[in-house]
Order: C-alpha cells, then structure tokens, then sequence
C-alpha cells in the first residue's frame, strides 16, 4: 500500500485556489528521452528536443516539463566558447557530436533531472507514478554511488506572503531541522556537499528569539545578513525576490540563478529512486510536519523555549523524538 500524501493545514494560495507544488527530482540511470517518455506517459502533451542536454515535454495538461543534464556550463554551451580560445571551430555536426559525448560522459556524475511546472497538490500522487516508472527502468539515486549527491526538491507555493505566516514556518523549520535530516537519513554526501548547509547558529538564534515579529522588509533583510546564498535546506530567495526583488538583487547572492517565484524552495530530501519502498510522499509528509507545528502558535511557543533551554548535549535526543513523529507519516 503505497503511502498517502498528507494535507497541509493551509490549503490555499494568497488567491484562494488550491496551492500548487513544483517538483524537481535528480537521478541517473536513465537516459533523457525515456525520462521525457514517462512524463508523457503520464500527462500528455509532446516531446521537443533542446539538443543532447534538454529535452521538453510541452503542451501538457498542466504547462511544460523539462528534462535536462543538470550541468549549467554544458546546457549554455560556455564550453564552446573556451575551445574557440584554443582556436578550435566546430561545425553544426562537430558540434552536436561533441555534446552527445559530453551528455553521456557527464550523465555518469552529473544528475538528470525532471523539472515539473506547479501543479495542484491531487495531482502529486501522478507525479509519483512518474517516478515509480523510472524505478522500474533503472534510475538511481542519492544511495546509488558515493559520487550521487542528488536530490528531490519541492517548490511549495506560500500560503501568503504575508511576515505573519512566513515567520512561523521558517522559526519551525529550523526548530525540526535536525529531525528532517534523522528522519530522512539524509545522505552524508549530500550533507557534506555545498548544496544545502544548514542555517547559521547565529540566525537559527535570531529567528528563536523571544518575541521575534519582523516586518516583512525586516524579515527579508535578517535571512540576507546570514544567507547570502541559495545553498540553503530551505532557500528562502526566490520568495523574497517575489516579495522584494530590488532588496534582494542588491545584496551579494547568486542574482543570475535566483527565479523570483512565490515558494518556498525545500532543497533538503534525497532522491531514493531506486528504492521501491520510497515515494514522493515521504519528503512531502516531511515538509507537511513543518506547516502543522507553525500552524500551532501555543505547540510552536513551547518547542521554541525547549530548544533554546536545552544544553547543546540534550539537542540530539530532542531531534530523534521530533524524528519518530516524522517517520509515523512514512
């Protein structure tokens, strides 16, 4: 019995529809064309070809998908420019050789990834058919080689934008921080990786601060003072970009990289594709504990003071009770 998705205590956008959920899942294994394959599969729509690093799967029911080699320099092609340096000029069919050699050499390190355009949180369970048909064909993940640090990310539409329900759920995110990791297993390559490091003891203390209300400026402006960085386990950027974008492109972050967009981008899960007993659900029902425990003002008030009492020896055993009512959603 496959495991359900769990709702989440606000289920609505800032415009009253349904909240919608962007999924992105990292693998290998599994060339792109059979990865666009069971995307259509699933959702329809027809596959485009971006060369032999992306591919689109376009027109579906819910907007275009994309599959892609997760490596920026080889989908931009910058390659090419530092082979023209070296006075090397490759025609159309030098070219479109070259990046087949790469795509394949390059696949053995760097992920595949399908990139899913927001859909309504019903539609989740058909997103995880996808990855059950990738299961079957092969994919790997996060467990597959020490070399795969991949990952599931989600990009979960906001309830609002409003300071009063952002606050909460960041001061419970880093509150359950070390129990998503325990409950998750969350790979040691992953967490050694640049990837997603932890929030700095200096802003998980500031956001647990008694009585901590900021405006939404202020709010903004404390996460950019101690994460001038999109490597976060929960990248607040691109919301504040939305929010903000002028207060966030001044400051020294990746501008280029940053997608001004309306969610909270949880970059933490690894990718167990290849385990049949895995499902998307697991990461997701993860998230969903973050929302319920923000959603309980006098449940949030009372893990906040038993975190900051607690001497740092006494932390652990907190984090592995947090991470058994976790797993009791797996």
């Amino acid at each position: 019995m496959s495991t359900p998705f769990r709702e989440l205590p606000w289920p609505d956008a800032p415009n009253g529809r349904p909240r919608r959920i962007g999924v992105e899942i990292e693998m290998a294994g599994v060339p792109l064309d059979a990865m666009a394959d069971a995307v259509r599969a699933e959702f329809g729509g027809h596959i485009e070809s971006g060369g032999a690093f992306v591919t689109h799967v376009r027109g579906t029911e819910f907007g275009d998908f994309q599959v892609e080699l997760d490596a920026r320099v080889l989908k931009d092609h910058r390659y090419r420019e530092h082979l023209r340096r070296l006075g090397i000029e490759l025609d159309d069919e030098d070219s479109a050789a070259l990046d087949r050699w790469l795509a394949d050499a390059a696949g053995r390190l760097v992920p595949h990834e399908i990139v899913a355009p927001p859909v309504p949180m019903a539609v989740l369970p058909r997103l995880d058919r996808v990855r059950a048909a990738l299961q079957r064909q092969g994919a790997q993940g996060t467990q597959s080689s020490l070399l795969y640090a991949f990952g599931l990310q989600l990009n979960i539409e906001a309830h609002s934008l409003e300071p009063a329900w952002l606050t909460p759920v960041l001061q419970a995110f880093v509150l359950l921080y070390e129990a998503l990791v325990k409950a998750g297993n969350i790979d040691l390559s992953r967490q050694l990786s640049p990837y997603i490091k932890p929030f700095p003891g200096g802003y998980v203390r500031h956001v647990l601060q008694p009585g901590y209300q900021p405006s939404i400026s202020e709010l903004i402006d404390d996460y950019l003072e101690y994460n001038q960085t999109r490597n976060r386990p929960l990248d607040m950027l691109p919301l504040f970009a939305e929010v903000d974008r002028e207060r966030v492109m001044a400051a020294p972050v990746e501008r280029e990289l940053i997608k001004p967009r309306p969610a909270l981008h949880y970059r933490l899960p690894n990718c167990e594709i290849d385990d049949p007993d895995w499902t998307l659900a697991r990461p997701f029902n993860a998230w969903a504990e973050v929302e319920y425990l923000a959603a309980d003002p006098d449940r949030l008030e009372a893990a906040r003071e038993e975190y900051l009492s607690r001497p740092a020896q006494a932390l652990g055993q907190l984090a592995d009770e947090w991470a058994r009512r976790i797993r009791d959603w797996f």
